[in-house]
């Protein structure tokens, strides 16, 4: 029982127990032990030294340990405890503790292996090589044990340098290994493996160990002697020293060493950790427990990074723009957590390559497939249920991976009472698809598919539907061992429609849509080893029809409103270098010009010049053929970072980047709404256009083994839009009436603790940031706020996040979390007046009150099957409860008038906790 409260504790003070942790370089250990079991030593032992130990739990239960170390070597310590027995240890250099029956293991190469030209038979006995399957442990140990001659073999190695270029692929899979660390140690240089798993390294020729390493993966090394320039591909075995969990990033000193900055990589194991409102893994909420990362609601998913609004953020799944990323009124994201590999967050240093948002950019990418067999997974919970299967198409060259995704939650609105709900549906399904085929050496190419579709009517009166229409295709292309390219085409559609027959004399459709086609070469140089070139160009043609009304039925007098379509292209080309000029020192700097063309056929209302842009003034029209160009819009944008190393461990980063936005979401809700309406710049609309100052401190401890960072930033927007108060936004043929040009500026702090590896792992983040308004155009009238600075409506400046998992043993874990943040801003009636005659509200300066603090406690239970190999399904069981403590967080304020009285409401989604359970299953 003792334990079991210590445990809990644990997930209570996760950042206070990281500050004790103690160094690995300390392999000193005391204690008395009587009769102990070794597991219990085991963890004592693990406690004190920093070390970790990996051992099979049936060969040693019945062992008891008896002795006393005071300060001794832990060497010293583990030959007592084996002394008379037939184990054998071996502790490598990473402090790792390997125990074995019977044969000892062996953690490096002899010295003079190849000097005597060992055989691959010989040394496949004293390699250590991690248990997968004995097929790919010979194969493994053959590969790390023979030495590879890499260009034309001469007598003699001529002077100079060589480049060396190949794949990672994982071994089981064939999928590659993205963010890779590949290096050589004498002299220091290095590589990392990029979205293809491609790396290129210019090194000295002559005898060199290559060594591979990357978080999930077993390292692995390579003997090579390079001649001239040439490639060698590289396999790595999948972790199975599944006692320490391992999750998070890629690279596990890519924190400190790059030139980075906010940037996260997620991997989808780490996402399973975090418990969600109804049991099934969202990317997107997962994405939302990092710092500088908000909602205003916790029924939406709609992302507010760094004080930017949700049309700030570029979301790309497989290189297509997602529109709307959320499911069923935002409570679940649109990826299905079967087919997805990882995400990627930019929230600070944007690359070149990615624009036409102002915050971040998040790149969801899915899984290849497996090349070598077929495998499937799934899971069904309370209100959905998954499914995917992959596999090979022409094994080891062609695969594919197809998921889909449905909910049956119409069984929930029956079982309410209330006769309105009961009455409600809500429905929606996604589907994946995609194929990849590896043509040769230098070519591949892959295909992606996306459809979903959502329908539900409220209190059986409106219906409203939406859906996603995405399609890539990509081909990659290796020229030569220093220049390789890929090429993109994309397409993206997205529309909704909202109906009601319910008064048939009213009964009315309305319809929106956009849709974009993209086309794109990226192009990456290894120009020399301290210079990587990125460079390339990219074109955008936008087509939106804004809205579409129009009556149904027999019955209905509607008279239909059809608003004109928009078009628009948007190029860009854009160069970026990579540079290492030092050891210690790493620049990073790059040019994006982009031009945005907005085109006809278009009416455009003209105004008086000199007079506010109201419909009052407006004063003629102009009309533009098709394909005329009717306002063009250019300009750079700069990204710059840089990277100094403080010493080993720490480095200090700094970057500047300015960035365009052409397109831009009207709304006057606080959450994303199926019927906001996104609208293309204009004459009267600019493109937003933002600039962001970052500095951060990032340290990594215990052998990366925990990281620390400190990031502060401040940001500038212009041209953001906000709404004048009593217009619409809905069937506005004259838009640029309804909205106010804004300048923003935003700044903060995020401070953020990992804990990677070990059987408690998790993170913590405490963000302080701002995010303030000011309506600046001369020409509007009844400004917000006179003119002043005001809150915008995601502006939370306190926000702390703890998500915490203990894995017990192999089939039992616990995740914990924890979410606390400021209220957001509302503006509230403060008073009545008579005008005309009429009763009228008036209200306070714009957001200057606030909704109460939002606080929430989510826990989860994994249990898996046993893990055996030979089975035919492997499964396991999610148990979770969201908002453990029932607090009714109010997510609006809203007031209504009732008999001449106004009255104010909160409205709380989750007031109760959420149980619910899972099962997950895998063959």
């Amino acid at each position: 029982m003792k334990q079991r409260y210590t445990i809990l504790t644990l997930f209570f003070v996760f950042g206070y127990a990281l500050v004790f942790a103690q160094s690995k370089s300390e392999k000193r250990l005391t204690g008395r032990f009587n009769d102990v079991r070794f597991e219990q030593f085991v963890k004592e032992a693990e406690t004190q030294t920093g070390c970790y130990f990996y051992y099979d739990p049936s060969q040693l239960d019945s062992l008891k340990i008896t002795l006393t170390a005071n300060n001794e070597p832990l060497v010293r310590v583990l030959l007592q405890v084996f002394n008379g027995t037939d184990f054998k240890f071996a502790i490598d250099d990473k402090d790792r503790v390997f125990v074995t029956a019977d044969q000892a293991i062996i953690t490096e190469l002899p010295a003079d292996l190849f000097e005597n030209n060992t055989s691959e038979k010989e040394t496949d006995k004293n390699l250590y090589v991690a248990p997968t399957t004995e097929e790919q442990d010979r194969l493994l140990s053959t590969a790390e044990s023979k030495t590879y001659n890499i260009g034309v073999q001469r007598q003699r190695i001529i002077e100079g340098k060589s480049t060396l270029t190949g794949y990672v692929r994982n071994s089981q899979t064939g999928e590659p290994v993205i963010g890779a660390s590949v290096y050589i140690e004498s002299p220091s240089i290095g590589a990392s493996t990029d979205a293809l798993g491609l790396f290129s390294l210019t090194i000295p020729r002559g005898k060199h160990t290559l060594k591979v390493k990357s978080i999930g993966m077993r390292d692995t090394y390579r003997r090579i002697v390079l001649y001239g320039d040439g490639k060698l591909d590289i396999e790595m075995q999948e972790s199975v020293m599944a006692l320490k969990e391992v999750s998070i990033t890629a690279g596990k000193d890519a924190n400190v060493a790059g030139t980075q900055m906010g940037q996260v990589k997620l991997n989808i194991k780490t996402m399973k950790q975090v418990p969600t409102a109804f049991g099934e893994t969202d990317l997107l909420r997962t994405v939302l427990t990092l710092p500088g990362v908000k909602a205003v609601s916790e029924s939406s998913v709609g992302l507010n990074v760094r004080g930017g609004s949700t049309d700030q953020n570029l979301i790309l799944f497989n290189d297509a723009v997602v529109y709307n990323p959320s499911h069923l009124f935002g409570f679940f994201s649109a990826f299905n957590p079967d087919v997805i590999k990882e995400v990627e967050l930019y929230k600070s240093t944007i690359p070149s390559k990615y624009g036409g948002r102002l915050s971040s950019v998040l790149e969801i990418n899915s899984r290849d497939g497996n090349k070598k067999k077929f495998v499937g997974s799934g899971g069904i919970g309370l209100l959905t249920g998954r499914f995917a299967v992959e596999g090979p198409i022409i094994k080891e060259k062609s695969s594919f991976i197809l998921g889909g995704r449905t909910t049956y939650s119409n069984w929930l609105f029956r079982k309410l009472d209330n006769n309105s709900f009961n009455k409600s549906t809500a429905s929606f399904y996604d589907i994946n698809l995609q194929v990849n085929h590896e043509i040769n050496e230098k070519n591949s190419i892959s295909l992606t598919g996306y459809l979903s579709k959502d329908q539900f009517k409220l209190f059986g009166d409106t219906a409203y539907s939406y859906q996603n229409h995405l399609a890539s295709i990509k081909w990659k292309h290796t020229f030569n061992s220093k220049l390789y390219g890929v090429f993109v085409g994309a397409y993206s559609h997205y529309q909704y429609s909202v109906g009601s027959e319910r008064v048939p004399i009213n009964a009315f459709n309305l319809k929106f849509d956009i849709s974009q086609t993209q086309g794109k070469a990226d192009f990456t140089y290894f120009l020399h080893r301290q210079h990587t070139l990125d460079f390339g160009i990219t074109s955008t043609h936008y087509k939106l029809h804004p809205g579409t009304l129009k009556p149904t039925g027999g019955e209905s007098l509607l008279i239909p409103d059809v608003m004109e379509a928009e078009q628009a292209v948007e190029s860009a080309i854009y160069i970026e270098d990579r540079f290492d000029v030092s050891p210690r020192l790493s620049l990073a700097g790059g040019i994006r010009f982009s031009m945005f063309n907005y085109l006809g056929p278009k009416t455009i209302t003209t105004y008086t010049e000199g007079l506010p842009i109201e419909k009052a003034y407006a004063s003629g029209s102009e009309t533009y053929k098709a394909g005329q160009n009717i306002k063009t819009y250019q300009g750079p944008e700069v990204r710059v970072s840089g990277r100094y190393f403080l010493n080993n461990s720490t480095s200090l980063k700094v970057s500047y980047n300015t960035t365009r936005q052409y397109i831009h979401l009207l709304t006057n809700t606080m959450v994303m709404s199926p019927t906001d309406i996104w609208k293309l710049s204009d004459p009267y609309i600019k493109p937003q256009v933002g600039s962001q100052w970052a500095l951060g401190l990032y340290r990594n401890m215990r052998g990366n083994k925990l990281e620390i960072s400190i990031e502060a930033y401040y940001k500038n927007i212009q041209h953001f839009l906000d709404y004048k108060g009593g217009d619409s936004l809905i069937l506005n043929h004259r838009i640029e009436t309804a909205v106010i040009s804004t300048t923003g500026k935003a700044y903060g702090v995020e401070l953020m603790l990992k804990k990677l590896t070990g059987k408690l792992n998790g993170w913590v983040s405490y963000t302080y940031a701002r995010s303030l308004l000011k309506a600046d155009d001369p020409t509007a009238s009844d400004v917000p706020n006179k003119g002043e600075y005001y809150p915008s409506n995601y502006d939370k400046p306190h926000d702390f996040t703890l998500v915490s998992n203990y894995k017990f043993s192999h089939r039992f874990s616990l995740s914990f979390n924890m979410t606390y943040s400021s209220g957001r801003p509302y503006t509230p009636p403060i008073g009545k007046y008579v005008l005309e005659g009429v009763p009228r509200i008036y209200y306070a300066d714009r957001n200057q009150f606030r909704i109460p603090d939002y606080f929430r406690v989510d826990f989860s239970m994994n249990v898996e099957g046993n893990h055996k190999i030979k089975k035919l399904a492997h499964s396991s069981w999610t148990f979770a409860v969201f908002n453990l403590l029932g607090r009714k967080n109010p997510s609006s304020v809203y007031f209504r008038t009732q008999n001449g009285v106004v009255n104010g409401y909160m409205l709380s989604i989750f007031g109760q906790p959420i149980p619910t359970i899972t099962y997950n299953f895998r063959f």
